[in-house]
């Protein structure tokens, strides 16, 4: 069997003020950066031997997965980032406080906005700055590609092909690979390789900073068990 493990970033600035974050791309707190550490720790106890390693183009998760392979002395891996990897999209909700969110418009409605499989968040304009259409990350993408706002099925939707063309080829070549990512990204990938209905999905939640380990068949990348370190 091949180990296929999920680090969710440790706890990010906007986190720890309860902000909706998305792709704004925010730092690591001290919390969060102990938390990667640990989580590395964890991997190096258990002894998990990884051949490669993913995350997203936004620093909270980079940072994670750099602390994750110093601290179980893996540092020397490969790595790949990829903004497929990122965050779902906020859109108009980035940068928002979520209690007084779900003050202004309800907490159901904020609960679908956040926990939903396909509802939208309000979409950001093109013009409006916090826009990655502004960002040099993106420079590379049509704008078509770049969203305005997402909810977890057009998240989904960008991160299976990801899964498919490079993630599940180094699994099926034997190799254990790490993807050090958010919580809705892995979120959308565990719905995928674990058969998820759209319903249980909500009630998905992927704590920061605890690795989470699926040990996959070879052949088939079936699940044959799932744990947290």
């Amino acid at each position: 069997m091949v180990k296929l493990v999920f680090s969710r970033h440790g706890e990010s600035e906007w986190n720890s003020k309860n902000l909706f974050t998305g792709w704004t791309n925010v730092q690591l707190t001290e919390k969060g950066i102990n938390e990667a550490k640990e989580g590395g720790r964890k991997i190096k106890a258990a002894g998990i031997e990884l051949d490669h390693a993913y995350t997203s183009v936004l620093d909270r998760a980079i940072k994670t997965c750099h602390y994750i392979l110093e601290e179980s002395d893996q540092l020397w891996i490969p790595e790949t980032k990829s903004w497929r990897l990122n965050e779902r999209h906020y859109g108009e909700l980035q940068g928002l406080n979520k209690q007084e969110t779900a003050e202004k418009y309800g907490a159901d409605q904020v609960k679908l906005w956040r926990r939903s499989y396909d509802v939208l968040p309000p979409l950001l304009d093109e013009s409006d700055e916090r826009s990655a259409v502004h960002d040099r990350r993106y420079a590379h993408l049509q704008k078509s590609s770049i969203p305005a706002g997402e909810n977890l099925k057009v998240t989904l939707e960008r991160v299976v092909p990801f899964w498919e063309d490079e993630i599940a080829p180094q699994l099926l070549d034997g190799k254990n690979v790490l993807v050090a990512a958010h919580g809705n990204s892995l979120r959308a990938l565990a719905k995928h390789i674990e058969g998820i209905s759209d319903e249980d999905i909500m009630d998905l939640e992927i704590p920061t900073g605890q690795p989470l380990v699926y040990e996959l068949d070879d052949e088939t990348l079936e699940v044959k068990d799932k744990y947290y370190l």
